[in-house]
């Protein structure tokens, strides 16, 4: 049996205790007498030992039911254990307990007869009433535990659209530990009776407490503030759930506390109607899908389509002869939600008043943003539009090199005059890191040196990195704030949006961040501490400040964007995508060129699927989006244990950690891995707080060098060709495998059982192999291992595209519309022309954006200097995709003389200014 240590999430252990019980109890029952009996009872004990401590925060089985099951077993009854034992694991798989009662005594389960719950079709689970759980945190005795149910229970009507079970705890900290642990909890009752602290010591619980954080001084409250406390500290964990308060205080007393998620306070009554009410209500308004809903009783109305698009209500299909298998694939209600109407009931997305408004109000409210926009063709087009909307010509934006090239397009777009910030590199890897904080406070000081401060606009990251890189958001935009109170941000969280709804993601995002600063920089501490770093600052030069963790000014403005590709992470079609906003200038001065820009990328047809898929996928994260991202990062750690400690997997493989990602400099904490074989898990809360960048776990970088074949050759020759394994990203001697909520543990024991195989033919491969074949095999390795180019960083900008030699920022706009007239251009070849014009001492500069797969992001923008280290970068690379390069033709570079023209023209423009 697994030791405890060895589970990252406490879901994943019950899970697994339960179905190690069932197999435990069906071979003690089928031969008692074995002499492996005594054994298989004392293993059946300690796994009835280890679930006893967590059954209490489930309402399925409940307590009694496994108190009664327990009893069973101590009488020596085991055929009705084992027979319970089955019922109660089949109906956790199933999920059957979600749907009915499932009896565990034989004689109600002979007269249960359900079809089978996993044969159930799709359909007829749709019609089946969604379940929750409510927890009610009350210090009670057995009898009136169970007068607290029956009183719940009663309630319950057939009309009811939802159906719920109660769970009862008698402590601030079981409640605690309850909601990050039950999945199934909706809501919360918090009543005056109840405790402080649990009786239960368990350290993977305990861990589950520490993500709750700011408990520290809580022993110094008093009893009557319990409730109120716990409300606000769910608020921070599951800010999704709804909380209602029972009291005895008076309206006075409670009117001026923060309640956090407290939805009514009931004052001491026991109104179960009302309360029932609520709870159910509650529930409704995350259940809701405005669109979605919409969409559907549109499809269901006679209509006459004299507009746009044959293919409305199928017509154009069934009418068909020759395309009638698409209508066979698709089935027929994707037809009939078909449509170009905005009116009957549905809405624009230009223009939104009806349902997409309140749907878009709906995902504000899930993603913590004050306002949200959909977009149906992608973050590409989310980017877009935010750097259009704030970005003017000649503003200075602050922009990660490493970034999604959809940027770099928007500077071009917009005009900027863009910073290029380099990210720390991974040579090693064939990678990079993210931008450390330093290198932006260096730029931002350099450019306020110049007196350039005004014009600096916006700092655009990507959070997190494609390979996993999460940044201290929080901590990045209060320094920044220091330097530029006023500054915008723009947080690119394309692989980032499932964040929200995990506690210990949460505190990394945008939104979140945001909403955290609009609260303390108003707070008394706050300007304290501000007005006293000032005079401790005062004449600081450069290097003091880049070591001094800054503090903004109480007046800094809050000015937060995050674009989000929904249908990367969480339930949408593909290139459903958000735009959230956190701005408080936003209704004064952003709002118009908002709309203006998002009128310029946003079709005038959008797909009305992805909209209500964005819709429903809304819905999904407020009601299951928690258990879903736990079941992620449980999957991704497990696959992290299993290659980490299989010997045959250790020989060619290794699953990059911390610590291989993130140089110590950044890493606080010291925490170099998450998992270790000696000590199992490690409690991440604690780096996720404080270091200054963090790996997101669910993103896991398998070095594969060690096998022989670059990332590219493993991932399209052994994964996808020969097992149909899909991957995205690689780099020179890695592959990256993401986890998402649709991961399943198949999936991952899948993957092992390809790589256990991939390695075992490497091991027969070299049995066989003669010396000569052993050496080449060796150099290969090394080659991918050891002989690795170093990755370049930004050069400049030519002279010919910067106002100025003090500062870097250059004009990336003219130098791409310079390109247009070819004139202007020549071809170099990488080891002929333009290495011989760079040895004579010639400035050679990109025409074009040179993007080479991997790693995915330019090397070369037009305007940009072509340096020594990306000369040498380029021709060690090995990859077959350059978007950019002609391989016939070489670089395309602009001419002396197209430079020496621009640089007279943007003289006399400047002269002029």
């Amino acid at each position: 049996m697994q030791s405890m240590s060895d589970y990252y999430s406490a879901i994943q252990l019950r899970s697994d205790r339960w179905s190690k019980l069932r197999e435990t109890t069906d071979a003690l029952a089928r031969d008692p007498d074995s002499r492996h009996a005594k054994a298989t009872r004392a293993k059946i004990s300690e796994l009835f030992d280890s679930l006893s401590l967590i059954e209490a925060y489930w309402a399925f089985p409940g307590v009694q039911a496994f108190d009664h099951i327990r009893r069973q077993f101590d009488h020596g009854n085991l055929d009705d254990v084992a027979f319970a034992v089955h019922r109660v694991t089949r109906g956790l798989t199933t999920g059957a307990y979600r749907r009915r009662h499932i009896p565990l005594d034989r004689d109600a389960a002979e007269a249960d007869d359900h079809e089978d719950e996993a044969m159930l079709s799709p359909e007829a689970r749709a019609l089946t009433k969604p379940y929750f759980e409510v927890m009610i945190v009350d210090n009670v005795n057995e009898h009136q535990e169970r007068w607290l149910k029956s009183n719940m229970t009663s309630m319950r009507r057939a009309e009811d659209p939802f159906t719920y079970e109660a769970v009862v705890v008698p402590s601030l900290q079981d409640a605690l530990i309850g909601v990050l642990f039950n999945h199934n909890i909706q809501a919360i009752v918090v009543r005056p009776g109840l405790k402080m602290e649990s009786k239960v010591d368990l350290p993977i619980l305990k861990r589950y407490l520490n993500r709750a954080g700011g408990i520290e001084n809580i022993e110094e409250l008093a009893p009557e503030d319990y409730g109120p406390e716990l409300c606000r500290l769910i608020a921070k964990v599951r800010p999704e759930l709804d909380a209602y308060l029972v009291t005895e205080r008076s309206v006075e007393d409670i009117a001026g506390l923060d309640l956090g998620i407290c939805r009514r306070v009931f004052y001491n009554q026991e109104d179960f109607v009302e309360l029932h009410l609520n709870i159910l209500r509650g529930v409704q308004a995350r259940f809701k899908t405005p669109f979605f809903t919409a969409l559907k009783e549109y499809s269901k109305q006679p209509t006459g389509v004299f507009h746009a698009m044959p293919i409305s209500r199928g017509k154009s299909i069934s009418r068909s002869h020759w395309i009638q298998d698409m209508g066979a694939f698709y089935g027929p209600n994707i037809f009939m939600a078909e449509t170009s109407a905005t009116s009957g009931g549905l809405d624009s997305l230009l223009e939104p008043h009806g349902p997409i408004k309140e749907a878009q109000e709906l995902a504000s409210r899930a993603f913590g943003s004050k306002q949200t926009f959909f977009a149906t063709n992608g973050t590409s087009t989310c980017n877009k539009i935010v750097v259009q909307a704030l970005v003017r010509p000649d503003d200075i934006v602050l922009v990660d090199r490493d970034c999604h090239k959809s940027h770099h397009y928007g500077m071009v777009l917009a005009g900027a005059n863009v910073v290029y910030l380099d990210s720390y590199p991974l040579n090693e890897y064939s990678m990079y890191g993210a931008v450390p904080l330093t290198e932006i406070k260096h730029s931002l000081l350099k450019l306020k040196a110049a007196g350039k401060l005004d014009r600096v606009r916006m700092l655009l990251l990507t959070n997190c990195t494609f390979d996993g890189i999460v940044y201290n958001v929080e901590r990045v935009m209060e320094e920044c704030l220091a330097i530029k109170p006023d500054l915008v941000f723009l947080w690119d969280e394309a692989w980032f949006a499932f964040a929200r709804f995990g506690p210990t993601y949460r505190q990394r995002t945008g939104m979140n961040a945001a909403n955290n600063m609009r609260v303390s920089l108003r707070t008394p501490e706050h300007a304290k501490a501000y007005e006293k770093q000032q005079e401790k600052l005062k004449d600081a030069d450069e290097k003091t400040l880049l070591k001094t963790r800054l503090i903004p000014p109480p007046n800094a403005r809050v000015r937060v964007y995050a674009t989000q590709s929904t249908h990367k992470t969480l339930t949408s079609l593909r290139q459903g995508s958000m735009i959230h906003v956190n701005d408080q200038d936003f209704k004064g001065e952003v709002e118009q060129s908002f709309h203006e820009a998002y009128m310029t990328h946003t079709s005038t047809s959008p797909n009305y699927q992805i909209i209500a898929s964005l819709d429903v996928g809304r819905r999904q994260v407020e009601l299951e989006g928690f258990e879903f991202v736990q079941r992620q990062v449980e999957a991704a750690m497990s696959m992290r244990r299993a290659i980490s400690t299989h010997p045959l997997l250790q020989k060619y493989f290794k699953v990059l950690t911390a610590g291989d990602m993130i140089p110590d400099t950044h890493r606080e904490s010291g925490v170099e891995s998450y998992y270790d074989p000696d000590q199992g898990w490690t409690d991440i809360w604690d780096c996720w707080e404080k270091d200054e960048f963090v790996l997101d776990a669910t993103r896991v970088t398998l070095s594969v060098g060690g096998t022989g074949w670059d990332g590219d050759t493993f991932k399209t020759d052994i994964l996808m060709d020969k097992y149909g394994i899909q991957i995205n990203k690689t780099s020179r001697n890695t592959v990256l495998f993401m986890t998402n909520i649709g991961t399943t543990r198949s999936s991952v024991a899948y993957l092992i059982e390809v790589l256990v195989e991939i390695a075992k033919s490497l091991d027969e491969l070299l049995d066989d192999a003669s010396k000569m074949e052993r050496l080449a095999f060796d150099r290969r390795v090394k080659n991918l291992m050891e002989d690795l180019p170093p990755l370049p960083d930004f050069s400049r900008f030519h002279d010919a595209f910067r106002t100025d030699q003090v500062t870097p920022e250059g004009d990336i706009r003219s130098a791409f519309f310079l390109s247009y007239d070819a004139n202007n251009c020549d071809y170099l070849e990488l080891d002929g022309s333009l290495k011989k014009a760079m040895d004579a001492g010639q400035e050679v500069v990109s025409a074009s954006f040179i993007i080479p797969y991997p790693p995915g992001f330019p090397i070369l923008v037009p305007g940009q200097v072509v340096s020594k280290e990306i000369l040498a970068f380029m021709r060690a690379l090995d990859v077959n995709e350059i978007h950019g390069y002609r391989a016939d033709l070489g670089l395309r570079v602009f001419t002396q003389d197209a430079l020496e023209r621009h640089a007279k023209k943007m003289k006399t423009a400047l002269a002029a200014k």
